[in-house]
């Protein structure tokens, strides 16, 4: 048995929430392995829908332009009727960007070819998954986790002090904890393949049989590939053909057309849908993020989107843990991250009876950006504050100006692995610079000037006012300036202590 080297964290599960998790990590220079038990990437295109929200976690993490360019926007529908005739809408609504909210549609990218960004943004910071390589057993105590590993030259064993299971909805992590997965099966069945097929044009989607769940099938283009993706709701016990043969047979009897014809089956899978959640995230230092602690319907585009969203949480705060952060800074991340898939999980379901009746209408409702962590223990504001925007929402966007003329967004600033300290129309040297802290001033005669208002508008700031954005985006605390012990305690707890002299 092989002794590796101890490092901080061991990935379980190299797909789209392990692969995030991993890179937020590698940019702030923590030790981690990332293994996958399976012997290649992922090749489907499961996870196609990549909502708003996460277009903004994905700008921050560099790699957005490069999802734009392989993927594209989402199709008209085509809803065909009975008698061949058929109607074109859009079923997802298109509203124009904003200065506070900057992608305001889903960007359509297969999920092979995300995970397929992600690696090579990894590859980037100096890492790569570990293929074929699994966890087969594992112990911890308080100070971390002793795991063991097999791969094709045998088993071995590593010393990490925290272990993440992003191992899907099956997870051997989950398992292992004994941590229960309460929910129910939808009783909803339903085949999903990327195919190649000659008889339908590639410039919609197209639906067949809407709202009739023995007839219903619809074929969508897969944007920046040449495959489309098949989806039909399926008997709850038939045996289903999904080889090329079967699946035209399947296409020709639920549309009424002889013309349809899949050449090639690139990837297949039936499946059930579940709505399931876990009943803990944690259990001593091991954690569960993505599938591993929720499972939903696909409708709506949320359940890769939710998982990601996940390892953005977890991994600022394994980082500065790691780099003498409070230990309870890490309680947070259930604590704010399992009522999100709670009330996703509700969401998913809701959509999936909708889209029984034929309503495939989606709104603001999947795009995540109202999603936050309002009244938990890392959101701090001044009590006599009101209005739309809270500690623990999303911080938006907004243009402005630097005191050398040019123009820049508040995104810009956030960019990266710190936190952002914001003081509108306050005292410059207030607040003393840390490491790991950006402090920007906003006013005349400061750094940066808000030239439109736009900051003001999205912030509701009153002078004097300091706002701390964290690492993942999110307004930490809302504090004046007569309050800025308050703000003093508020950093010490997620670890941004001032330096002392020497």
């Amino acid at each position: 048995m092989n002794e590796q080297c101890a490092v901080d964290v061991l990935i379980c599960g190299a797909g789209a929430a392990g692969l995030t998790l991993a890179i937020d990590l590698a940019r702030r220079g923590i030790r981690f392995r990332l293994i996958e038990k399976n012997a290649e990437p992922f090749h489907g295109s499961r996870g196609k829908g990549i909502q708003p929200r996460s277009q903004e976690l994905f700008e921050d993490l560099g790699i957005l332009d490069r999802l734009f360019a392989v993927g594209g926007v989402y199709p008209t529908e085509r809803r065909y009727r009975d008698d061949g005739s058929y109607s074109e809408a859009n079923s997802i609504e298109h509203n124009a960007p904003t200065s506070a909210e900057p992608y305001q549609q889903p960007l359509m990218v297969a999920q092979f070819l995300t995970e397929r960004v992600l690696r090579e943004r990894l590859l980037e910071l100096g890492h790569a998954p570990e293929f074929a390589c699994e966890l087969v057993a594992f112990e911890q105590d308080a100070e971390g986790v002793s795991a063991q590993l097999a791969d094709n030259t045998g088993t071995q064993s590593v010393r990490v002090r925290w272990l993440v299971g992003a191992d899907g909805g099956r997870s051997f992590v989950r398992h292992a904890l004994g941590i229960g997965f309460p929910g129910k099966t939808l009783g909803v069945r339903a085949l999903v393949a990327d195919v190649r097929l000659s008889g339908l044009s590639a410039d919609c989607w197209h639906r067949f049989g809407e709202g009739d769940m023995l007839r219903q099938i619809a074929v969508c283009p897969l944007a920046g590939t040449e495959l489309f993706q098949i989806q039909a709701p399926i008997p709850l016990e038939a045996d289903i053909d999904l080889s090329a043969e079967g699946l035209t047979a399947i296409l020709t009897e639920r549309t009424g057309r002889d013309g349809i014809q899949v050449h090639s089956v690139s990837w297949a899978s039936a499946y059930n849908m579940n709505a399931r959640l876990a009943d803990q995230y944690r259990v001593g230092q091991v954690f569960l993020v993505g599938d591993a602690a929720h499972i939903h319907p696909p409708t709506g585009g949320q359940g890769l989107n939710t998982s990601v969203q996940d390892a953005y949480n977890l991994g600022w705060k394994l980082a500065a843990v790691a780099n003498g952060a409070p230990q309870n800074l890490l309680d947070s991340y259930e604590e704010e991250r399992r009522p999100i898939a709670a009330s996703v999980l509700g969401l998913s379901t809701k959509l999936l009876d909708g889209m029984q009746r034929g309503d495939m209408r989606r709104g603001r409702e999947v795009h995540q950006l109202d999603l936050g962590y309002a009244q938990t223990s890392l959101a701090l504001q001044h009590a006599e504050r009101t209005g739309n925007l809270l500690a623990g929402d999303r911080a938006p966007d907004a243009q402005l100006r630097g005191a050398s003329g040019q123009a820049l967004r508040l995104f810009d600033l956030y960019k990266g692995a710190h936190w952002t300290l914001l003081g509108y129309g306050v005292t410059p040297g207030a607040v003393s610079p840390r490491p790991g802290l950006h402090i920007h001033h906003i006013g005349p005669q400061c750094e940066l000037v808000d030239e439109h208002g736009q900051l003001q508008r999205a912030y509701a700031l009153a002078v004097g006012d300091w706002v701390a954005v964290r690492p993942d985006g999110y307004i930490g605390a809302f504090v004046s300036s007569a309050a800025l012990e308050r703000l003093e305690g508020y950093l010490l707890q997620v670890g941004l202590g001032p330096v002392m002299p020497g």
